[in-house]
């Protein structure tokens, strides 16, 4: 068994090693923006077997793979559109998304109903060794079933029972990870999305007891953005102090369209684009500010906390925020303390091209 702790000087040193035992049929834990994950090479049969054995009980539970890219992921799965909106907008990150194998993968990697989860790690180094080994990697946790998800290979180490400790070939020590929270799985097999998210009983909760001032089905992103445009002429403009706009919907329904639309009715001159990844974006407009906000990376409350968004209300802004719902209580407790109204905005899919959006006053 080989320990390597990684230094900013011996990645090329650490990725030859685990290349090669990947490539031998060897086990390697190494590190993740969530957690240790424990790797075989995906392909290869017997390794797959030499893991089940080291994960000591699965049952039918099938194994995510970890790729380098969309490029990798589509050697092995079909893309659809709505996995394509993932790839596109939230990868890489931690999200395990679940498509139709094409074939050439085997259990335990492929589940009974025909699927494969694909993890884009948002981790650097990890994604260097798949680019280096060139084929996709397991990305199941290191730990034995029933076992915690290890932050650090001492607390793996402690945990795991010997037999299965004597199976690894390769540790690749980055020190103690930060505890993240496992990788959320959106399962993409049907081109519909599912997602469930902290908050959401609560956003539906609240939204039966306000008032629906429209409700419209759009069939083009233009209708969505001139909804959008139209909601913001009739409800924000000329407004004095804060505003919030709380918008649920699943990926690619529609949330940023509708955005785009209330900044152009604003008199934002600039392009809006999805927040994802910069988490609140800045449109001035009249001496004023939009701010455009994505809680999807958001992890607990004190993230929210440290996003800006308090600074923001408390400035007298317009906040629109996509998937509100995923921090309900905690927005609606900010808004309820600074008696700033709230409107209540959701998206569902229709059909691929048909979007029912339904916008409720505030309270």
């Amino acid at each position: 068994m080989k320990r390597f702790r990684l230094t900013n000087n011996n990645w090329d040193e650490v990725i030859k090693t685990a290349v090669k035992v990947l490539n031998e049929g060897g086990l390697v834990v190494y590190p993740t923006e969530t957690c240790y994950g424990i790797a075989v090479d995906a392909t290869n049969s017997k390794a797959l077997s030499k893991l089940l054995s080291y994960k000591t009980f699965r049952g039918s539970k099938p194994i995510s793979i970890a790729v380098s890219d969309k490029g990798m992921a589509s050697k092995y799965v079909i893309l659809n559109e709505m996995a394509e909106n993932i790839y596109k907008n939230y990868l890489p990150g931690p999200i395990t998304v679940v498509s139709i194998s094409k074939g050439n993968l085997k259990p335990p990697v492929v589940s009974r109903q025909g699927s494969t989860g694909i993890r884009i790690p948002d981790y650097k180094f990890t994604l260097r060794l798949i680019e280096e080994f060139g084929r996709p990697i397991t990305a199941t946790s290191a730990n034995v079933s029933y076992k915690s998800h290890p932050y650090s290979i001492d607390q793996l180490i402690k945990d795991l029972p010997k037999k299965s400790e004597n199976l690894i070939d390769m540790y690749i020590d980055d020190g103690k990870l930060p505890r993240n929270v496992p990788s959320t799985i959106l399962d993409t097999t049907m081109n519909t999305l599912t997602v469930l998210r902290e908050g959401k009983h609560m956003f539906e909760d609240a939204i039966l007891q306000s008032t629906l001032l429209e409700e419209k089905i759009t069939s083009k992103p233009e209708q969505t953005s001139k909804l959008g445009s139209k909601f913001a002429e009739e409800y924000l403009k000329g407004l004095q102090g804060s505003t919030v706009v709380a918008l649920s919907g699943e990926l690619g329904s529609g949330k940023t369209q509708f955005t785009k639309g209330i900044a152009e009715s604003l008199g934002v001159k600039e392009l809006v684009n999805s927040p994802t990844y910069t988490i609140i974006n800045e449109y001035e407009y009249d001496s004023k500010v939009l701010a455009h906000m994505d809680t999807w990376r958001l992890m607990d409350e004190d993230d929210l906390k440290r996003s800006g968004v308090i600074q923001h209300l408390e400035n007298g802004n317009i906040v629109v925020i996509e998937w509100a719902d995923k921090f309900y209580q905690e927005l609606e407790e900010i808004c309820r303390g600074k008696n700033i109204p709230m409107y209540k905005i959701t998206f569902k899919y229709i059909t691929l091209e048909k979007r029912e959006i339904k916008i409720y006053g505030t309270n």
